[in-house]
């Protein structure tokens, strides 16, 4: 049978569409919940002005998406989170917890799944884009840091960057060997009882 979509039907067609689809469907399913009528002669030319008022309002929406992508670009969220002490996360930050401190900091609720993101399992600063509008691709700054530096970053105060010291490379033997002299020395002072001769 073929039908005129009154509405955007998942899989068929957008509203203003002429489709053919099985005659069970259509009288079961599409036209009683009015997402399509009959295809008929009268029909047919109200289905141009469907067209023409469909094409508008997924304009219309276009153009809202594009503005909310404006709005959401470069957003800063802050995530204070337990880490080992190789930065690796104990457990993670997921694109939910990314839209709800969006909503919660702008008031633009996000599916989820339009963050293009896995969670992340790391402290560090991501970029994380956001699939809105077709203008552009905007991209949230998602900042994950110790849940002790969150409060400071919070208040104001400057966080450094937590990373584990590094030793140039020509001083790493010598610091080595500091070290394992300072782990001796206290193994001596363990071993030998106080009074003791050495």
């Amino acid at each position: 049978m073929k039908v005129i979509l009154t509405s955007d039907v998942y899989k068929h067609g957008v509203a203003g569409e002429v489709v053919s689809v099985s005659d069970g469907f259509a009288r079961n399913y599409l036209i009683p919940r009015g997402l399509a009528v009959q295809a008929t002669p009268g029909a047919m030319k109200q289905s141009t002005k469907l067209r023409e008022s469909s094409k508008a309002r997924r304009a219309q929406l276009e153009n809202q998406l594009n503005e909310l992508a404006r709005q959401i670009d470069g957003v800063e969220l802050a995530f204070g989170r337990r880490a080992g002490a190789q930065g690796k996360l104990y457990g993670s930050v997921t694109t939910q917890e990314i839209a709800e401190a969006l909503l919660a900091k702008t008031g633009i609720d996000i599916n989820r799944r339009r963050i293009s993101q896995q969670a992340i399992r790391e402290l560090g600063d991501y970029d994380v884009p956001v699939r809105l509008g077709s203008e552009f691709t905007p991209a949230l700054r998602v900042l994950v840091m110790r849940e002790e530096e969150l409060e400071a970053y919070l208040k104001g105060d400057v966080v450094e960057e937590t990373t584990i010291p590094e030793v140039a490379p020509e001083l790493a033997g010598d610091k080595i060997k500091e070290l394992i002299e300072q782990a001796e020395a206290n193994t001596q002072s363990l071993e030998t009882p106080e009074g003791a001769e050495a």
